[in-house]
Formats: C-alpha cells, structure tokens, sequence
C-alpha cells in the first residue's frame, strides 16, 4: 500500500508540478504568449528595440540583393551552358589566326559592297 505522506511521494508531486509548469511556458514562449512566473504572474514580450528593427530592415534588403543576385547568377550560368559558350575553344581559335596588320581594327568591312548600294 502507497503512504501518502512518504518523502518520494511529495518529491514526485514537486517533480511533475515543475515539469509541468516548464512545459506550459515552453508551449506559450513557441507560440508568442505570455510567460508566467512562479507567483502566477504574467511576463509580457518585450517591444522590438530601435536597434532590432534597424537589423531586421537591413536583413531584408540584404535578402533581397541576395536573390537578385541569384537571378543573376542564373542567367550567367544559363549563358555560358546554353549557347555552348567555351573560353578555352575561342582562346586556341585567337591563336590559330594569322596576324594582322596594326592597322587593321578587327571589324571586317566589305567597302565594295556599300560602293555598289
């Protein structure tokens, strides 16, 4: 038969009111409610400071450059894979050229053509 009045009983009465309590308040700090003290009282969530506010904003925008900044990468990437784009191919091509004269400025014009027009 269990006594009542036994020390392991009062400490286990102590244990689960505690645990409880602990649970209560961990259940209301997720949720955004007021926590309650050990007299009952009720402790209300301070007010976002000057200075939080202050870094809330500029994480946004520095979200926000973060992802342009991805939209960006995107394309770059969808540049240099999608028209089969290879430095290295264009490089060893320059090399195979023969030189040109230092007048010449690289822009091929066809003058008889625009002479005929």
């Amino acid at each position: 038969m269990m006594d009542w009045g036994s020390p392991e009983f009062v400490i286990a009465i102590i244990a689960i009111s505690t645990f409880g309590w602990i649970i209560n308040n961990w259940i209301r700090a997720k949720h955004g409610y007021e926590l309650e003290d050990e007299w009952g009282g009720k402790t209300a969530k301070k007010a976002d400071s000057d200075e939080t506010k202050r870094l809330k904003t500029e994480n946004r925008e520095l979200h926000g450059k973060l992802d342009a900044m991805q939209d960006r990468m995107i394309v770059l990437e969808k540049i240099v894979t999608d028209r089969g784009y290879s430095l290295s191919e264009e490089i060893e091509a320059l090399r195979d050229r023969p030189a040109q004269a230092p007048a010449d400025s690289g822009v091929p014009i066809d003058l008889e053509r625009k002479e005929k027009a």
